[in-house]
């Protein structure tokens, strides 16, 4: 019996300093804590916990960062493991390592390797103690916003929290979306309306006040640069609803165009309105709650979604579904058509008269960088950012649907226009003819004043470029 507790006990032994011997073994084959250079050297380590060990002893360990550290003497070797103050308080003398000074940030201090992000760039805390910061041009700029409250350009600016922590190249590339149409397509011929030389028009016009309950919202388009799907679908679903009389009231859906019209276009990065119109016309399209969109992320791979949808052909031009709706919830999956697009004239009369005889019409924009702060009054491109750097300068193309106009008094004839997803805008006091532009940004939501429709910006005449807008598209039934 005495036997076999002198082998057990020697058994317990040989456990115990083999798993010692382990544990010595992970910590003189662990990489060194500072080999790149002690971070957080100004903290409270060793000192805190008034430990300062003899010798070797693996239980002398205090918690630092994402690890532990040692206050023993044997930390102090060549491959350290010892915490930031363990030389100062145990030995009384520097640091033998380079030292990674922290940063202060307010009342916080941090160590070397910390991040926070300062509107749309990554701020990093180097090893010098300071903070190294991106410099990108920030989709919301502050500066911008206060030099266009602060100048008579007649609107207003805001800054939209969905857009804090944007770059301007993102807002361009992932909020707009509208390729310009090629040659062939800007040289169409003119459709002229017949007006009379004195023929009269209303100075305000608003056509959801001449046919209420079929004039669509602007919807959200996120970060999909699909404007041009967006703005398409919006117009021809006005026009069907107006040339029926209020008999089909369809919401066509953008998500059909950006999937599956996919022939020279580019879906979320991009796309062309006449390639639009061509589908719409030969394919056609079911409705938003059939094929309802699905948003993207800006930081997602914009790689495309398959179709869904799928028409074959029914004799006569028409076209009949071959897929159920991809919304299980929806049973209709009717496919809905256009007549050819046209371009209108540029006489802004011809515009408004055809805008009041059958219902909106789509344009062509440029938007500049400070378009993305719009808030109200009467937009037009402003020079506040003139005497930054080219790359603080950007625009991009954008398509929106037009669906009336304010001329305020003492202004010659105007026109105002509607863009998907642009929000509200309150009246303006300056005397500039406007466009209600209804598009596909949707994202500069404001409220709606007096006779101001909410989630409709107005535009000058001309206001985004010399070309806008001037190609204007729109669908017959």
């Amino acid at each position: 019996m005495r036997l076999l507790w002198t082998l057990l006990t020697l058994w317990l032994l040989a456990a115990e300093d083999l798993s010692a011997h382990r544990a010595r073994t992970r910590r003189e084959l662990a990489p060194g804590l500072h080999e790149r250079g002690i971070r957080d050297a100004g903290g409270s380590y060793c000192e805190r916990n008034d430990a300062c060990c003899v010798g070797r002893d693996d239980a002398c360990t205090v918690p630092y960062l994402d690890t532990i550290c040692y206050c023993d003497l044997f930390c102090n070797r060549t491959v350290s493991d010892c915490c930031p103050d363990f030389w100062e308080y145990c030995l009384g003398i520097p640091p033998p390592l380079a030292v990674h000074k922290g940063c202060d940030r307010g009342e916080h201090k941090y160590p070397t390797g910390a991040t926070y992000r300062e509107n749309c760039n990554l701020c990093t805390c180097s090893g010098n103690g300071k903070w190294d910061c991106e410099q990108h041009p920030c989709l919301i700029d502050g500066e911008m916003i206060d030099a266009i409250n602060r100048g008579n350009y007649g609107w207003r600016a805001a800054n939209y929290s969905h857009f804090w922590g944007m770059t301007l190249d993102e807002g361009v590339r992932h909020r707009l979306g509208t390729i310009k149409p090629p040659p062939t397509v800007m040289n169409m011929n003119e459709l002229q309306m017949s007006m009379d030389t004195n023929e009269w028009l209303p100075s305000h016009f608003n056509a959801a006040d001449k046919w209420p309950g079929l004039i669509l919202e602007p919807l959200d388009q996120g970060n999909c640069a699909g404007s041009w799907a967006f703005s398409t679908a919006a117009v021809a679903s006005d026009r069907i609803a107006i040339h029926s009389m209020g008999h089909m009231t369809p919401a066509l859906s953008p998500q059909n165009l950006i999937s599956c019209d996919t022939r020279n276009q580019q879906g979320c990065s991009g796309g062309r309105i006449d390639r639009a119109w061509w589908y719409l016309r030969r394919r056609g399209v079911v409705t938003d709650s059939c094929y309802p969109f699905t948003s993207w992320e800006k930081d997602s791979a914009h790689t495309g979604r398959p179709c869904m949808m799928q028409s074959r052909s029914m004799g006569r031009g028409k076209r009949q579904a071959t897929q159920q709706c991809p919304n299980p919830q929806a049973h209709s999956n009717e496919i809905y058509q256009s007549t050819p697009a046209y371009r209108l004239s540029s006489s802004e009369k011809e515009i408004m008269k055809e805008l009041m005889e059958n219902g909106p019409v789509q344009a062509i924009m440029e938007v500049h960088e400070d378009f993305f702060v719009y808030k109200s009054g009467v937009y037009r491109h402003t020079p506040v950012m003139a005497g930054k750097p080219e790359h603080h300068r950007r625009h991009g193309t954008h398509s929106v649907k037009i669906t009336g106009w304010l001329q305020t008094p003492g202004a010659s004839t105007g026109v105002r226009t509607a863009t998907s997803a642009l929000p509200g805008v309150p009246t303006s006091a300056r005397s500039r003819p406007s466009w209600w532009a209804s598009g596909a940004a949707s994202a500069w939501r404001t409220c709606g004043a007096g006779s101001e429709p909410a989630g409709w910006p107005r535009v000058a005449r001309g206001g985004l470029s010399s070309h806008s807008p001037d190609v204007l598209h729109e669908a017959q039934v």
